[in-house]
This record gives structure tokens, sequence and C-alpha cells, in this order.
């Protein structure tokens, strides 16, 4: 393995990718490459084996109902690897329905329910008469944020106190209309509702290509030590 390859693995690539979230995984190989690493994405999708811990980052776009509910009849063969990888403090990110499937469910317009991987204690129920649309403003831990946002899903936390948000609503939605809150951030995981993409906010990217880089270098001494 080349010491300057970083892996990327793109959950179901080809179903969840709405409003241009491949952004966010185009503009992190860039910058990477400007910090002197090559990139491999890989496409995981229905069927394909997958574990998380070969990889330096794991990205979950969005995708409509229809995509969501056959992503979520493939995920659960995936819980157990992204959650420790998660919880061993690798960085993740997931936009919109990628976001949401992270958690316990999502209650569609027609009252179905898709279940979710329940790593996160949080719910998504979509309401048709307030649809989440528009440019939006956010202040997070890495300084002001803007993004664009549609979504008609509201996300509640259901542990405020294990779960945090990315950011504090300045114009938008964000998560729902009353806490004035956008996504989640635990450990390095990032759940968001930015489109536009996300990172072309350099001051995330920034921040989430520095934790790449420090799993990478972390799974490059790991490997070192099992070959000794």
């Amino acid at each position: 393995m080349a010491d300057n390859l970083i892996k990327i693995a793109y959950l179901y690539e080809d179903l969840m990718n709405t409003y241009g979230d491949s952004g966010d995984v185009k503009i992190l190989s860039f910058l990477l490459k400007r910090e002197g690493y090559d990139t491999q994405v890989d496409n995981i999708s229905l069927g394909d084996k997958f574990n998380a811990f070969d990889y330096d980052f794991v990205f979950f776009g969005g995708g409509q109902d229809f995509e969501q509910t056959v992503v979520a009849k493939d995920l659960p063969r995936h819980k157990d690897t992204l959650k420790e990888y998660i919880n061993d403090d690798n960085p993740m990110l997931c936009i919109c329905g990628g976001y949401q499937l992270m958690g316990s469910y999502y209650k569609t317009n027609s009252g179905t329910t898709i279940k979710g991987l329940d790593i996160f204690p949080l719910h998504t129920v979509f309401k048709s008469d307030k649809r989440m649309i528009g440019d939006t403003k956010y202040m997070t831990e890495w300084g002001e944020v803007t993004a664009f946002e549609n979504h008609s899903g509201q996300t509640y936390f259901d542990n405020t106190d294990m779960l945090h948000p990315l950011g504090d609503m300045i114009e938008g939605y964000g998560n729902n209309p009353q806490d004035h809150e956008e996504g989640l951030r635990y450990r390095n995981f990032i759940g968001s509702y930015s489109h536009g993409p996300l990172l072309k906010n350099v001051n995330v990217a920034n921040a989430v290509v520095k934790m790449i880089i420090e799993r990478h270098n972390e799974r490059l001494s790991q490997n070192d030590k099992v070959a000794e």
C-alpha cells in the first residue's frame, strides 16, 4: 500500500447523490492532492462487501425516499463496522438522507417507516406542510458556514446529552424549525442537511482533511505493527 494513498468509501454513490453531494468527495480529493496525497474512491453499493476500517474516510450522500428505501434494506449489513469505525474516532460525513439513515427511523409522507441503523439516538419525520428549502447560514466550531438545504424531513435528537449539533442556525431551518440547530457533530462524525456542497466551505473542508490525514497515518502505523 502506498504511503500517500488515501482511501475513501462512498456509500451507495449510484443511489445517494442528490444536489451534487459528490462534490464533497471531489473537493476532498483536490485538497488532499494539494497536501501530496493520491485518492482512491470506492463506490460501496448494493450487495458489496465493506469494512470501514479499510478506509481513511467514509462518505454517505443524500437521496429521495425511493432510493432511501432501497438502500435501507441493504444498509444493516454494515451497521457493526460503521458503528465501530465512528466510535473509534474515525472521520465520516453524511449528508441529508445518509444522515437520516444513521438514526433510528425515517417516517415518510405516506406514513411508511424506513428503519435506520440506529447508531445515533435521533429520528426523522417527513412533514409535507413544511418544506425546508433555501440558503442557510450557521455557526460551527470552525466558523461560519453557508450552504443550501432542500428537505421535508425534520430530524430530532432523542438524547441531547449524547448528541450535539454541527452548528447553530443564523439563517434557514437546519434539523427542524423548532431547535434552530443544524446537523450532528459526534466525535469525528458529521451529519448535515447542507448541500451546495457543504465542503465548498473551506474552513470545514480543511478540518475534515486534517481528520482524514490523521486517520491515514494511524492506519499505516497499525498495518506496520501487524506486519512486524
